[in-house]
């Protein structure tokens, strides 16, 4: 707990009486202060800036900003002093060493070597590396390593390279307040955990050098690296049932029958036909591995045993999956709003009008079709409601405002709910085409056949998890019962017979 208030103190509003008297720059020499005395006192007046490109720039206009006094090293000070904010002194960098008791190294690594002469002058110095790794794993060795060899009679923390100079100068925000820490001294983070504090960030301490500076480094080299296999995998599926679609509604007229290829039809009606079969996938493989994990604990008769690393990293990614899921019924919706607005609609819509008078039909109206348009529409209309229900809820600022039980209510119960609707939205554009043998062409089922394989089995599996010689037994293996050591167990029982405070049943899902 101490340490943890060392980290979070704040510059002083007001400098000491006894500090005012001391010059804007101090040197270091004799009367320096040590590294306790640093830690003592976390607001240090003076940080070094070895460096003067962007990241140094906006690195000493935040600490200018924040109260630290700035002394930048440069090999060129008098051309760079014009960069730099007035109230920071450019100088060399031996002189920005000696003066600091934190030195920022914003140096590129293939520069470090330039350092070696300020070996005696940066002993006992706090020297914060915030360089990044050029690709994944080019060096065995981390460049926050590398410098601690250089100088080991500092102290080297890793940190500030997840922090873009764009956020330096605008000020942290929600996305990247946090600052990644790792060292090897304590007392050195701490020193730098203060500093970041200070300047409005919220430090995070990882670990030593030799565990977490190479994956800090390889860090900013991640795009999104949580929604990599989420998103490809929702590409993949658009293209094959892209594909899919393209075989059975343009080649196949064109192929069978001797009509013109429709090729019309790929910019819009392909596209909104691949979309909600590839929502309604993606949706079904969000709830797919609870269904899987639960067959496995029941299997096991424990809850103790480790999931395949398969299934883990699917469980981790189902809320990357939903909102691919909400993503793709979203634009699903907009193009089908957009569908009569089509010259091709328009040319249809006439011919059919005109084949109707030709042919002397006064009424066309069909009840089970529009019955069927009526509920098809209804369900899509709700399952795209609780869609996006749930990505509201998968935003953080919503979902901290909710407690676990709520927070599981909706991304399983509702969660659950949406699938059913999309389902069911599906099975009603089927109708009766599933024993229709036009729609069979190429000896390829309709597309919606094909899409709903995996949310029936999703829901029939849901369906007998709910079974009571299913539930029971699952509910006691999630309370910590085990087959293999054949213990008594039962559930807790109330009044009136309701068995786990009529909750069994619905924490299945909740794996």
């Amino acid at each position: 707990m101490r340490a943890i208030q060392v980290m979070c103190r704040k510059i002083p509003d007001v400098m000491p009486r006894e500090e005012m008297k001391w010059p804007l720059i101090r040197g270091r020499g004799v009367g320096s202060r040590p590294l306790e005395a640093l830690i003592s006192d976390p607001a240090t007046p003076v940080v070094g800036v070895l460096g003067t490109g962007d990241f140094s720039r906006s690195l000493s206009g935040r600490l200018v900003a924040s109260g630290y006094q700035v002394v930048v090293g440069s090999r060129s000070p008098k051309r760079s002093r014009a960069l730099f904010p007035e109230e920071a002194e450019v100088t060399s960098q031996k002189e920005a060493a000696s003066q600091a008791g934190v030195v920022f190294v914003a140096l590129f690594p293939e520069h470090y070597s330039t350092l070696a002469g300020l070996r005696q002058v940066l002993a006992g110095k706090v020297l914060v590396d915030v360089s990044n790794a050029v690709q994944f794993n080019l060096c065995r060795t981390s460049h926050a390593e590398q410098l601690a060899d250089m100088f080991p009679e500092s102290h080297v923390v890793k940190g500030f390279n997840t922090v873009s100079a764009w956020a330096l100068q605008t000020g942290p925000r929600d996305g990247n307040r946090q600052v990644m820490l790792c060292g090897d001294s304590a007392e050195a983070k701490a020193v730098v955990g203060g500093l970041c504090c200070a300047l409005g960030f919220a430090p995070v301490d990882t670990g030593l050098l030799a565990a977490q500076a190479l994956d800090l480094e390889n860090l900013p080299l991640r795009l999104f690296p949580s929604w990599r296999v989420p998103v490809l995998s929702t590409l993949g599926l658009f293209v094959v049932f892209y594909l899919y679609n393209f075989l059975r509604d343009v080649l196949h007229p064109f192929v069978a029958l001797g009509r013109a290829p429709a090729f019309y039809k790929l910019p819009v009606e392909t596209v909104n036909a691949t979309l909600p079969a590839v929502a309604l996938v993606t949706l079904a493989s969000v709830y797919a591995p609870g269904s899987l994990a639960a067959g496995l604990q029941l299997s096991r008769g424990t809850k103790y045993a480790r999931f395949p690393s398969w299934l883990d990293r699917w469980m981790g990614r189902r809320k990357q999956l939903g909102l691919c899921s909400f993503a793709c019924a979203a634009i699903h919706a907009v193009y089908s709003l957009c569908l009569p607005m089509r010259r091709s609609a328009r040319y249809k819509m006439l011919n059919d009008a005109f084949k109707q008078v030709k042919e002397g039909v006064a009424d066309s109206w069909q009840e089970d079709e529009v019955w069927r348009m009526e509920l098809y529409l209804s369900t899509g209309i709700m399952a795209l409601c609780l869609l996006s229900l749930l990505a509201i809820a998968s935003l953080p600022s919503v979902a901290d405002a909710l407690n676990w039980r709520e927070f599981t209510f909706v991304q399983s119960g509702l969660g659950l709910a949406a699938l059913t609707m999309a389902t069911l939205h599906t099975l009603l554009f089927g109708w009766d085409r599933a024993f229709d043998p036009g729609q069979y062409r190429l000896c390829l089922p309709p597309t919606f056949m094909v899409a709903l394989a995996l949310p029936l089995a999703v829901l029939c599996s849901r369906l007998a998890l709910s079974l009571p010689c299913l539930a029971a037994p699952l509910a006691r293996i999630r309370r910590g019962w085990e087959r293999s050591r054949h213990l008594r167990f039962s559930l807790p029982v109330e009044e009136g017979g309701a068995v786990g405070n009529g909750r069994s049943l619905e924490d299945i899902s909740n794996v």
